[in-house]
């Protein structure tokens, strides 16, 4: 008989060698704290470092590690989608591997679920290089307005999803910038608190300029489009 989990974490890892280790003795004290059974889902996106065999060598430790091993990198919305379609657990809850998410929020990110199907982190007090934060506050003006999704850090991984809503998405390319929309067009509840933001310590970002906002620009607009054209339709009456 399959052992019951309540929550699954989900984190994408592409070459964050340097972080696992650090990331999960950090993680680890916070989910059990909670009391509940838990797994924790690793995907690796097609790492060329040693990511993959770390995590092997960190598996007998840690039960409630699960691997996914993808054949080459496909990007943070296959690894998500990946992890969703997997997940055991009735919450899902992201983060990104390289540590600048701080697992001290998730309990309070769980608190807020209780009557939403996804609670997103807004991050205060960003710990990144000054162009980074602008262009991402540009980004994110745009898209709240032409998705329509009035949330104002969709960049951030650290959210809680129900599993049952999250598994009804269909995700496609860069589509995981937009699931607050995504959920919103579906009919499900969401929110947005703030958390904390850590500087990169170890390790490379995986984003610049021109991959982070020139290759969402038509990601936008298909969400728009999508907005728009969803069918909203009630039944009044239907006969025998």
């Amino acid at each position: 008989m399959e052992k019951q989990v309540r929550y699954s974490v989900v984190v994408p890892l592409k070459n964050e060698e340097d972080n696992i280790q650090e990331l999960i003795d950090e993680l680890k004290p916070i989910m059990l704290g909670l009391g509940e059974p838990w797994e924790l889902i690793c995907i690796d996106d097609g790492s060329s470092d040693n990511t993959l065999e770390i995590l092997k060598k960190l598996s007998p430790l840690h039960p409630e590690l699960r691997i996914i091993v993808f054949d080459k990198n496909y990007g943070q919305s296959s690894a998500f989608d990946a992890g969703f379609k997997c997940a055991r657990g009735d919450l899902i809850i992201t983060m990104d591997g390289d540590r600048q998410n701080d697992p001290a929020d998730i309990p309070k990110l769980l608190a807020a679920a209780t009557d939403v199907d996804l609670v997103c982190g807004a991050r205060i007090n960003r710990q990144d290089p000054w162009i980074k934060k602008i262009t991402s506050r540009i980004a994110n003006f745009v898209r709240s307005r032409v998705c329509c999704d009035n949330v104002q850090d969709t960049g951030c991984s650290l959210k809680v999803y129900r599993t049952s809503a999250a598994q009804k998405i269909k995700m496609f390319n860069g589509m995981h910038r937009f699931l607050p929309a995504l959920f919103l067009i579906e009919g499900f509840r969401i929110k947005e608190i703030p958390v904390s933001h850590r500087e990169r310590v170890k390790g490379q970002t995986k984003y610049n300029f021109f991959n982070r906002s020139f290759n969402t620009i038509s990601d936008m607009f298909a969400v728009r489009w999508m907005h728009q054209r969803h069918l909203h339709y009630q039944i009044d009456k239907e006969s025998p």
